[in-house]
């Protein structure tokens, strides 16, 4: 079963990973999305073997449950440093300054996410159709 596992970065620049839509409370905690992916992940592992050392079954929700990792736009620009905000917000149609401040984690329209999105699935696009010789 997927579940959504929600990529942050808080104002002290720290990552966060939690998951929105089961009850089960985990987070993930690190100074990298890597770090807190495998903080995360440990407190998924932490949590099931609690349920087993006292014997209580355990929820169905994390039974056989494989986490999709999602960022919110400002985690997701400050992961990915290569990108030039500049030429990335040209490309995606999107003022400069404007996609600087969403980096800083202003609040962004679901419209200007849709934006961003389909930027970057188009360079995904042309990227996976790269050929080198």
């Amino acid at each position: 079963m997927k579940k959504t596992a929600l990529i942050e970065m808080g104002k002290s620049g720290k990552f966060t990973i939690f998951t929105p839509d089961i009850e089960s409370v985990i987070i993930g905690e690190g100074d990298t999305v890597e770090e807190a992916k495998a903080d995360f992940e440990n407190s998924i592992k932490e949590m099931i073997e609690s349920y087993a050392e006292t014997d209580q079954p355990i929820p169905e929700e994390l039974q056989n449950v494989e986490f999709q990792y999602k960022y919110d736009v400002a985690s997701f620009l400050n992961y990915n440093k290569f990108l030039n905000m500049t030429k990335f917000a040209a490309y995606a149609g999107i003022n400069p300054s404007l996609m600087r401040q969403y980096k800083k984690g202003q609040y962004i329209s679901y419209r200007q996410v849709s934006k961003i999105q389909s930027a970057l699935h188009k360079i995904g696009k042309e990227l996976v159709a790269v050929q080198l010789i």
